[in-house]
């Protein structure tokens, strides 16, 4: 019932058909089977998870219920394998869950722009990824911050983020090749700040500009990025406490997890729950995971 009030918030819960929009529908599951229903304007069947995240599930509706309360209650993230054994689930089916999960909460992050006239926004960087182990004997070992010596793995997470408001994050090779989405993604108007990277100097363009080095201070007449910094350091401690290995095709999910949650920081677990709920509720079928371990194209 907490699903169907989730799905259905609007009629409190009656089903309403994904097919054709009608609100008469009648119960015709099977016998010991799972809640399904029969519209009867287009005469197609449907359940509570039908065009959803959650479509096709295999696992009780209960079970995808306490994944969501397990996953919020994590301040800096939850581990497949920890979710697993909470769940007494498969590890691929923790894996698939959770990045569904982190698929619902990008949503709320989609073509949000950030700050506007009187507010202030902070631009950073963080690198991810692309670890090359060194060598057992000194002697061998080479200087890791030659490119030639580096994996290429290695891509940067940008954040921007206003003060006291949102986040909005992004994956690139450098930073200098996200600036074109950070001019996107700031309103007019709004007082940026940055650190002394030459990267950041061609935003003075297009924006009023505060910079700070971090040489000398980390704030200084009021040029600061500690709202950024809170970002990565969620972000790290997630990949150091949970994850481990944070890159290649899914460090946008995690980055887009750590902003939600540190968007949402000052709200109770149970307020969290409830808006990743709907969120998951209101999606679509997953892009990158319905199939993905049978790899079917969507």
């Amino acid at each position: 019932m907490a699903f169907r009030r989730v799905r259905w918030a609007d009629t409190d819960g009656a089903p309403v058909c994904p097919h054709c929009g009608g609100t008469d529908a009648y119960d015709c599951r099977r016998l010991k089977g799972a809640p399904r229903f029969r519209c009867r304007a287009c005469v197609k069947d449907f359940s509570i998870t039908s065009g959803t995240l959650f479509a096709s599930h295999k696992l009780p509706l209960r079970c995808y219920l306490a994944a969501i309360a397990i996953f919020c209650n994590e301040v800096k993230g939850k581990s497949a394998l920890a979710l697993s054994r909470d769940l007494n689930v498969s590890y691929k089916c923790a894996f698939v869950l959770l990045h569904k999960l982190r698929e619902a909460m990008a949503a709320e992050l989609k073509g949000r722009v950030i700050g506007g006239e009187g507010k202030v926004a902070e631009v950073d960087a963080g690198y991810f990824g692309g670890y090359v182990k060194p060598a057992n004997h000194r002697q061998h070992r080479a200087d890791r911050r030659l490119a030639a010596n580096q994996s290429g793995k290695r891509k940067a997470v940008i954040i921007v983020r206003e003060r006291g408001g949102n986040s909005v994050p992004a994956v690139f090779k450098s930073e200098k090749a996200a600036l074109n989405f950070i001019r996107t993604r700031i309103a007019p108007g709004t007082l940026v700040n940055a650190d002394e990277s030459p990267n950041w100097n061609e935003l003075h363009a297009r924006f009023e500009m505060k910079r700070i080095n971090h040489e000398e201070a980390y704030s200084q007449d009021g040029a600061c990025t500690n709202w950024a910094e809170e970002f990565f350091s969620r972000m790290r401690r997630a990949e150091i406490g949970h994850h481990h290995h944070i890159a290649g095709q899914y460090l946008l999910r995690y980055a887009q997890e750590a902003s939600w949650r540190e968007d949402n920081r000052r709200e109770s677990n149970g307020a969290q729950v409830d808006r990743l709920a709907k969120l998951a509720m209101g999606h679509k079928a997953s892009v990158d995971f319905t199939g993905y371990w049978q790899r079917h194209e969507v």
